[in-house]
């Protein structure tokens, strides 16, 4: 499965949500740890941008992407 910006799980654009999905985190914990980096010289906010450019968007299956019950990717 690949990582992808969550739908539901979303503050601002989903990244750390979709992380969090990904991994089965718990996303408010994985956004504190955020934060927490984010007040250090390490630049946290930069990178999320970066994921926020690089990350697709998580997108609910259309009919057409469905064929005898299965999800065609």
């Amino acid at each position: 499965m690949k990582i992808s910006r969550s739908k539901n799980n979303r503050l601002i654009a989903g990244v750390l949500g979709g992380i969090a999905e990904h991994y089965n985190w718990n996303a408010n914990i994985l956004r504190a740890v955020f934060i927490i980096i984010s007040a250090t010289p390490f630049p946290g906010i930069l990178v999320y941008l970066i994921l926020w450019m690089v990350m697709p968007d998580n997108k609910t299956p259309k009919k057409s992407d469905i064929i005898d019950g299965e999800i065609i990717e």
